[in-house]
């Protein structure tokens, strides 16, 4: 039987997915609210397969699954679950490494597909999202290299997310010295001095959601 970890922050969303994936033959060992906890059980538990969202709160699917998939590499499939078909944003869960990337409004008839393909080793896209956009990954168009570290990336999203450097802190167990020297460094490396701009410039990368 394939263990699964649902992450979402929304309730009844994971109570559907749970019943879908329950009356599939799938076991639920696991469920989180946000990205960080997801991160968390994945190590406790060993999953088969994750199912993140990706607009998650303190750590987004993305970073969550990149955190995952640096821990476990193949051992555990990523499968992100959003409501966002934009190609950048498929972009940058591909090159994070998932291994799937379903719509929400297609779950129901596309992630037990795309549980299958993923345990077989494949990389599944909803069938709404062109396949061409693998293709944009070795061209031009593909993002540039990151300049933030996983670590800078999550405090980067506390920061937008509006958590005080002490917060921030206490959530990562780190000292309020080393939050403080993460903030500095984020900003250093983007050349943004001001809250609003860290802000915009999550938004952009997708890294919060508007």
């Amino acid at each position: 039987m394939v263990r699964t970890l649902l992450a979402d922050d929304h309730v009844l969303v994971r109570q559907g997915l749970k019943s879908l994936l329950e009356q599939a033959g799938f076991e639920v060992i696991g469920e989180a609210s946000d990205g960080h906890e997801a991160v968390k059980l994945a190590q406790q538990l060993h999953p088969d397969v994750a199912i993140l969202d990706l607009g998650m709160p303190v750590l987004n699917g993305v970073d969550a699954a990149r955190e995952i998939i640096k821990t476990f590499g193949n051992q555990i499939k990523v499968i992100l679950l959003t409501m966002y078909a934009e190609q950048s944003y498929v972009i940058a869960a591909l090159a994070a490494g998932v291994h799937g990337y379903v719509l929400k409004s297609r779950a129901a008839a596309n992630l037990i597909e795309a549980i299958n393909e993923v345990q077989r080793g494949n990389t599944y896209l909803s069938p709404d999202i062109s396949r061409s956009v693998i293709a944009t990954l070795g061209t031009d168009e593909a993002p540039g290299a990151e300049p933030l570290s996983v670590r800078e990336r999550q405090v980067l999203q506390l920061v937008a997310e509006g958590m005080s450097t002490k917060a921030i802190a206490d959530l990562l167990s780190i000292s309020v010295k080393t939050a403080e020297s993460h903030r500095s460094r984020i900003m250093q490396k983007l050349g943004i001095h001001e809250t609003a701009g860290l802000v915009l410039y999550a938004i952009r990368r997708g890294i919060i959601q508007a």
